[in-house]
């Protein structure tokens, strides 16, 4: 039987990563197009062009700090430009969103899922698709 201070506990935690998992739930569901419950890269490179066009409102096909809308600090922009012009273009955008997949599937399968994207890394991943 548990103590009431282990339900308690079990409560807190519940409560505190209950928003978090079902934000991550809620993305699989969004971008899971092939409906298996898990994210693969293809999935998510296909929502990363699609949000891409969206925040290039110029349609000069960069992404200058002001369109990522603070989706990169300024020091992990700097890192993604390797043509240091202050800018991404889709193929670079789409090179950071394999990064933060890749940091985010630790156990290397090749799909995200809920608990995955619940990480530090999966919740950087998803800053990069909302």
């Amino acid at each position: 039987m548990m103590s009431r201070r282990s339900v308690a506990l079990a409560l807190t935690i519940a409560l505190l990563s209950g928003p978090a998992l079902a934000a991550s739930g809620n993305a699989v569901k969004m971008f899971d197009t092939d409906n298996d419950g898990t994210l693969d890269l293809a999935e998510v490179k296909k929502a990363a062009s699609a949000l891409f066009a969206k925040l290039d409102p110029d349609h000069d096909g960069t992404l200058d700090a002001r369109e990522l809308r603070g989706r990169l600090s300024a020091k992990e922009l700097a890192a993604a430009d390797p043509d240091r012009d202050g800018t991404l273009t889709l193929d670079e955008y789409l090179s950071v969103v394999e990064q933060r997949f890749n940091a985010a599937n630790p156990d290397k399968d090749g799909t995200l899922d809920a608990k995955e994207l619940n990480t530090r890394a999966g919740r950087a991943l998803l800053r990069l698709l909302r």
